[in-house]
């Protein structure tokens, strides 16, 4: 069965994007402009996720999702512009399952999404070929584990300490990549010298 998922975003060329690519990955995604058509939406209507912008033209993607997460348990990626951290935080701590900074790469949405799906145990069993190649080892495979130090493959997201690392899928592949070539032992200590100085190791997104 396909899932269905409730995109929430004011940018129609986004939008758009969006929904193209994740039909093409097997998914049935309905749009809403705004925070009150969405609210709307995903109140009368059965989704299996929700995307949604933090900025709407009528009211906060972040009070969207608190009063969405009152009603539901539906799994929420919250995208957002905005540079703060502290917005991506509140709307972790107010319910949403991850989140993903724009600009980013369709691909990197399509797995984070299968990542929060697979978790809830709501991911469909129709996906594209590519998508679906080796479903049955994928939660043994997607997560590597190294002491302090977990890599999530599935979701892009890289763990330290059980902490979430703030990172642009161009930096989660470098660093994933340099991992084949380190011990085990070293990677910990290594990305945890690398996050301190905060600009990983000097790398800069790719846009």
């Amino acid at each position: 069965m396909q899932n269905r998922i409730l995109l929430i975003e004011d940018d129609p060329r986004l939008a758009a994007l969006v929904c193209e690519y994740l039909g093409e990955s097997g998914y049935l995604v309905t749009t809403a402009a705004s925070g009150t058509t969405g609210m709307d939406l995903a109140t009368s209507t059965a989704f299996d996720a929700l995307i949604l912008d933090l900025m709407l033209p009528d009211m906060d993607g972040l009070e969207v999702c608190r009063k969405l997460r009152a009603q539901s348990g539906i799994p929420i990626v919250m995208l957002t512009a905005r540079g703060d951290a502290t917005d991506r935080v509140v709307g972790l701590e107010m319910g949403a399952d991850d989140y993903l900074p724009k600009p980013f790469e369709p691909r990197e949405l399509l797995a984070r999404l299968r990542a929060i799906l697979r978790r809830r145990g709501t991911e469909g069993s129709r996906r594209s070929d590519l998508g679906s190649r080796g479903n049955n080892r994928e939660s043994a495979t997607d997560i590597l584990r190294f002491g302090r130090l977990e890599i999530d493959r599935g979701a892009l997201s890289i763990r330290l300490d059980q902490k979430t690392c703030d990172l642009t899928s161009h930096q989660f592949h470098t660093f994933a990549h340099s991992c084949r070539e380190c011990r085990p032992r070293t990677f910990a200590g290594t990305f945890a010298g690398v996050s301190n100085r905060g600009n990983f190791g000097g790398i800069r997104p790719l846009h």
